[in-house]
């Protein structure tokens, strides 16, 4: 293997441990440093001396005295998506209470999880430690959107809370501690959608810093690495099989080995599947993602105003999904279904060893593809990791055309010429 460049390796930086959790709490009784209001453009009506109509804006106003309407008066808020007001102000158990803008409608996920990330901008800024969240009004009258509301504003706290600081000589830790969700309900099933949310959102974050790992830290053996780590820290239900350049070679992968012939990093082949830990099997699924740590375009080589070479680092965006939905499954645990997350890793690089423009490969499928162009690299590494993975054993859909397996295939846009002949 190649000796990685620069000697740089990234700090251990722990994701930040907060305390989400359901409260039935009337908002004059919370105490805490900030209170966060969801406000949609509707809540903001006011009646002809300037007064909240709405019952939690009118109650939050009452209890300071007019200030929060005279605010909200001088700074225009109107409730807005992205508009947010923060003040100081007397006369409540927070510190502080702050209006987020959730637009015309307090109804779809995108607005929840856009006023978690605003949530979490205005905790980082005032170092608040304690944190609630309460809607001005509830358009979600079920238990299970209530839930679904929930998971959306956590979701977007714990992903607006983080910062990728592993590179950095030096960095603030956010301050916050625990977020209280008031208004909702509580029980099980809101708690369930809580748990869920985090999980989810910090399988995202891990795949984040895959793609913003740079490609002399993050080479396809590091990145295989990763991948069993995963497998060991949920090895009850996940398991780690990764196939050396020589095992690919005896399986045939031409397409594959193709890209990866120029590289001094030896190519990986990842596959991770997830079994549940009991019951019967009733669907067997495949998600493959794209995993060039690097991609300099091989002879083809991007160049000129816009080919972004510098970013070809997360061309492996597709295995950080992948494994990042891993990651997730392994504490989710679900039934019924084995999932399969299969990655061919690989740099694609120049050297006397590199595949040319005009090239035939064959996959392992036994089709040979004219290579026109090496920047190809992605359907060309996917073409083997799709044979292989319907050779796994995956269920079989029946859409009215025609027959397919059950892959999902995880790729960053790619724009070259490859065909089958």
């Amino acid at each position: 293997m190649a000796h990685t460049l620069g000697l740089t390796q990234p700090a251990n930086i722990e994701l930040p441990k907060i305390s989400f959790a359901a409260k039935e709490i009337d908002v004059a009784e919370w105490k805490g440093d900030l209170l966060a209001v969801g406000v949609s453009e509707k809540d903001m009506t006011k009646d002809e001396n300037s007064k909240f109509q709405n019952p939690i804006l009118k109650k939050l106003d009452g209890l300071l005295g007019g200030l929060l309407a005279e605010a909200s008066f001088e700074e225009d808020f109107t409730g807005k998506a992205g508009q947010s007001l923060v003040h100081r102000l007397p006369g409540l158990g927070s510190k502080r209470v702050g209006l987020f803008g959730l637009g015309q409608s307090a109804s779809s996920p995108a607005a929840f999880h856009g006023l978690g990330e605003a949530v979490a901008a205005a905790a980082k800024t005032a170092q608040a430690s304690g944190v609630a969240v309460i809607l001005a009004s509830s358009e979600c009258p079920s238990a299970m959107s209530k839930g679904n509301t929930a998971a959306a504003i956590v979701s977007g706290t714990v992903l607006g809370l983080y910062e990728d600081n592993r590179y950095k000589s030096e960095s603030k830790k956010p301050q916050l501690k625990s977020l209280d969700i008031l208004g909702l309900g509580t029980g099980p099933e809101i708690e369930k959608k809580i748990k869920y949310a985090e999980v989810v959102s910090c399988a995202i974050i891990f795949g984040r810093e895959l793609v913003n790992s740079p490609a002399n830290v993050l080479t396809p053996a590091a990145l295989a690495a990763e991948a069993s780590k995963i497998a060991s820290l949920y090895s009850d239900v996940l398991s780690a099989n990764i196939l050396t350049e020589e095992q690919c070679r005896e399986l045939k992968m031409g397409s594959y080995l193709g890209v990866a012939a120029a590289s001094a990093n030896p190519p990986h082949f990842i596959h991770l599947c997830y079994k549940p830990p009991s019951g019967p099997v009733k669907t067997k699924l495949a998600l493959v993602g794209k995993g060039l740590t690097f991609d300099s375009g091989g002879y083809n080589i991007k160049t000129g105003p816009g080919c972004s070479i510098e970013t070809m680092k997360a061309d492996m965006g597709g295995s950080a999904a992948v494994f990042g939905a891993a990651k997730a499954l392994g504490q989710i645990k679900p039934s019924g279904v084995e999932v399969h997350f299969i990655v061919a890793s690989c740099e694609n690089m120049i050297s006397g060893k590199g595949m040319r423009p005009g090239d035939i490969v064959t996959a392992s499928n036994g089709k040979t593809i004219e290579v026109n162009n090496t920047d190809a690299e992605g359907r060309l590494t996917l073409a083997d990791a799709l044979v292989y993975a319907c050779n796994q054993g995956v269920e079989k859909v029946k859409p009215k055309t025609r027959h397919r397996k059950f892959v999902i295939r995880v790729v960053n846009l790619v724009v070259s010429i490859a065909y089958f002949v």
